[in-house]
């Protein structure tokens, strides 16, 4: 046995050998045993909440532990449905204060180390997501200079579209070149109208600094080129 588990059999040991009497039959008598249970589960999962945060155990024996006492409170909780409706009051009622424990046990309902790895995963993911955004937004530009598509109102929206998605990537710099290139960029196209186009010399300008730029974007990754 581990020790949060014993700590949690003690509690509901030392509620249950209590000697006023609070029941009248069989049934009650189950009934505040339940509520013991609860209640021992509760304040031992408290305790574990603490002991992680304070790094007093390992994320392992916190993940194992955590994992014991929602399983018994889930099923718990199931059975006294009828009895117990709403846990935060019963918690209230028993002047428990145990905000952690009712976090991870009702709103969370995992160890807070499975939200990590579940939050690390989607930023991961959305990462990699807004990556290859980037990409798509280089190539176009890109490619829309060589379909010589260089009236403002064709190229500023994709330029546009470039600089918005470096931004959301927050693994670049604030002064990355791509960033900064786009910017006066857009500036300058700003001053123009719809209608003019890029000449000959600034449509080469842009393409140069677009290639440029996709080069130290693609530099910049994690992992780039291994």
């Amino acid at each position: 046995m581990t020790p949060l588990y014993n700590l949690y059999r003690s509690l509901l040991f030392a509620l249950q050998d209590m000697e006023v009497k609070l029941w009248s039959d069989k049934r009650e008598r189950e009934m505040y045993e339940n509520f013991a249970e609860l209640y021992a589960i509760i304040k031992a999962t408290e305790k574990l909440e603490k002991a992680y945060v304070r790094d007093v155990i390992s994320s392992q024996e916190y993940e194992v532990e955590c994992q014991k006492l929602i399983a018994h409170f889930k099923t718990l909780a199931s059975s006294l449905k009828d009895t117990v409706p709403n846990i935060e009051r019963f918690a209230d009622t028993y002047k428990m204060d145990c905000p952690a424990a009712i976090n991870r046990l009702l709103v969370s309902g995992v160890p807070a180390t499975v939200e990590h790895r579940a939050a690390a995963a989607s930023s991961a993911s959305t990462s990699a997501a807004i990556v290859a955004e980037c990409v798509q937004n280089f190539i176009t530009a890109m490619d829309s200079l060589k379909l010589n598509m260089v009236a403002v109102d064709q190229v500023h929206p994709l330029l546009s579209d470039l600089y918005g998605s470096l931004n959301k990537l927050g693994i670049l710099p604030p002064d990355f070149e791509g960033k900064t290139k786009m910017k006066e960029w857009i500036a300058r196209l700003s001053k123009m109208g719809a209608a003019d186009e890029l000449t000959e010399q600034q449509a080469r300008q842009l393409h140069f600094d677009l290639e440029s730029s996709y080069n130290s974007f693609m530099a910049a990754l994690p992992n780039a080129g291994t």
